[in-house]
């Protein structure tokens, strides 16, 4: 199992989330964040003085899958989220060792 964590421009939020509930995915976490990277933020006018934004929003999705499913979301969450310009973002993947669902007690890809 693998736990995926894209961090993505806000507006590309539902279109991903369509495109893996099109893959099979069924639950996806989904945070509002800040940060930078190589896009190190932009400054904004307000009555009259600049100022630095030096965080930007964006979303993070946390998505846990089946081991099988890796690539093809990984592919999904690129080519839909992908604008061409800086800040689109980043995918992390890290193995998962153990997944329960505090309901029924369901361990492994069935209690994703």
């Amino acid at each position: 199992m693998k736990l995926v964590t894209a961090i993505i421009k806000p507006f590309k939020v539902d279109d991903v989330r369509e495109t893996l509930a099109e893959l099979g995915v069924q639950g996806i976490t989904v945070t509002e964040v800040k940060g930078f990277g190589r896009q190190k933020g932009h400054t904004e006018l307000y009555r009259g003085a600049e100022y630095m934004v030096d965080f930007l929003p964006k979303v993070k999705l946390e998505i846990a899958i089946s081991a099988e499913l890796e690539d093809r979301v990984i592919e999904a969450i690129i080519s839909v989220a992908r604008t061409g310009k800086i800040g689109d973002g980043k995918i992390f993947v890290r193995e998962l060792d153990r997944v329960i669902r505090i309901r029924t007690s369901e361990e492994g890809c069935e209690a994703i």
